[in-house]
């Protein structure tokens, strides 16, 4: 009988989460290493530089890969042979590790999850609850398996029934072009087959919890069918050059989970869940003798690389940006941006939008000005504003034309692509959208040298905050004649690895 206190699992909970937030996994750098050592599209070699990059950074400097740190999901392996020494739920305690871990003072996280999802949607101010799962095994000791899920990553998930006869490859492969870019590609996809709806669901997330080692399965080959349709899916979706933040490219993922449970005879369900790039999991387990510790890795297995800036960048200063100026920028363009700009996510542009159209004036003249969606983590001792990477821009696509429309709003930055209903109002508008790079988001705060909040106060991480800039590196991705990059990059870029000669192994 192993006696489990209820302190050493909300001191593990909590410093698992401390630890996956400023932590990339080796096997997640080596991975991203080898994705940047043979890409040959230059802005998807740029984006994956800047996850690099902001990964040896926020190890360095203990602060989160994400400005989104995440839902949390706890799987535990409960020994039926462990007693707890507790006064309090096991999910209680999992919730209380999520509470400590999400406000440390050295450390505070984002807290981004809503109370009644459907209504108020009120922030609880704590990252909790989270979702947590258990299974009863045998032993003496409970396994725990902790991860933190961006919302972008996660809102892209897939599920559908087959029929048994239909082909699993066919139906990810029509998926994953759906899926845009919102989750940070180069990432892993997670496939669950088999059992019930809600089974293969979690069948896919349980699968992105593995490492990553598709290279040393593909030398050894397929010993089942699920590593049979991983080396097939793998060489696949790299085929489609989605490539790095849907710019088009070699790598869009680095490796590719399944895992399958038994069905029923007439059914084949099957679920896709996409990682990131800010991956972020661990696991420990609790044997009686105490809290779990996490050893930090070596700062050694992070690469040395450098952003190669290339002769199409162009450095723009935000104050004084003219309509002549835009026009001139190109799909794929590099930009440095300096000046200020304001930052909008959905609630402030469905306020914005609402007082508009009730004749009220905003908070900010957004005429000829860009604004950033982003939800900044808070900052933390000399920092002017936390890690500060963009969200994912179609969520804004329906307030887009009334905004540009009735503000003049000259531009837009946020994370992958945009709908087509967005894309016609920037080019009616001739307007812009740019792309900064989502699993950057320390990275991109370093170009912030100043912040104050100027609406909306009362949302939070979402009110309107003034930036101001020097060298922020964003992509054109829509230009003012509503040509996108995300559009016209993939499409070059499944055309030139089909031309290759030799055969494709990403």
């Amino acid at each position: 009988m192993t006696i489990i206190k209820q302190q050493d699992l909300i001191e593990s909970i909590a410093g698992a989460l401390q630890f996956i937030s400023y932590y990339h996994s080796t096997d997640f750098i080596r991975a991203m290493d080898q994705a940047y050592q043979r890409e040959l599209n230059p802005a998807a070699k740029d984006a994956i530089a800047q996850i690099l990059i902001n990964s040896r950074m926020c190890a360095l400097g203990h602060r989160p890969i994400c400005q989104d740190t995440g839902i949390v999901n706890v799987f535990l392996n409960v020994g039926m042979n462990v007693q707890w020494q507790a006064d309090m739920s096991v999910s209680d305690m999992c919730n209380e590790g999520i509470r400590r871990a999400y406000l440390d003072p050295d450390n505070k996280l984002r807290a981004s999850i809503m109370e009644d999802p459907d209504g108020a949607r009120k922030n609880t101010g704590d990252n909790t609850p989270g979702v947590i799962h258990y299974e009863i095994v045998m032993g003496d000791t409970v396994e725990v398996h902790v991860s933190a899920k961006g919302g972008g990553s996660e809102a892209k998930a897939k599920f559908a029934m087959l029929n048994p006869s239909d082909s699993v490859v066919d139906w990810v492969l029509s998926m994953v072009p759906l899926m845009g870019a919102g989750w940070c590609p180069p990432g892993m996809l997670g496939i669950g087959i088999g059992g019930t709806a809600e089974k293969a669901m979690l069948l896919a997330k349980q699968a992105l919890l593995e490492p990553i080692d598709i290279q040393d399965l593909q030398a050894r080959g397929a010993n089942n069918r699920a590593e049979e349709l991983r080396i097939e899916l793998y060489d696949k979706v790299n085929r489609l050059g989605i490539g790095a933040q849907g710019l088009g490219g070699m790598t869009t993922v680095m490796d590719v989970k399944v895992k399958d449970y038994p069905a029923h005879a007439a059914n084949k369900a099957v679920a896709i869940i996409p990682n990131c790039a800010a991956t972020r999991h661990t696991h420990f387990v609790l044997d009686g003798s105490g809290a779990a510790t996490f050893k930090a890795p070596n700062l050694e297995d992070w690469p040395e690389v450098t952003r190669e800036i290339g002769d199409n960048v162009k450095r723009v200063n935000l104050d004084n940006i003219t309509h002549d100026e835009v026009r001139s920028w190109k799909p794929g363009d590099t930009l440095l941006l300096s000046g200020k700009m304001f930052t909008g996510r959905d609630v402030a542009h469905k306020k914005m939008v609402e007082m508009l159209e009730k004749g009220e004036p905003l908070p900010v003249d957004l005429k000829g000005r860009f604004i950033y969606y982003v939800g900044p983590v808070d900052p933390m001792r000399d920092e002017v504003v936390g890690p500060a990477g963009p969200t994912t821009a179609t969520r804004m696509d329906k307030f887009t034309h009334t905004m540009l429309e009735k503000t003049g709003l000259l531009g837009m930055i946020g994370k992958a692509e945009r709908g087509p209903t967005a894309i016609e109002a920037i080019k009616e508008f001739e307007a812009v959208y740019l792309m900064a790079v989502g699993g950057a988001a320390y990275l991109v705060s370093q170009a912030i040298k100043a912040a104050k909040v100027v609406g909306f106060p009362e949302l939070g991480m979402e009110a309107i905050y003034e930036f101001e800039l020097e060298d922020m590196p964003v992509t054109v991705a829509v230009d003012h004649k509503g040509v996108s990059i995300h559009q016209t990059g993939p499409a070059l870029w499944a055309q030139k690895i089909s031309q290759l000669e030799v055969e494709f192994h990403p």
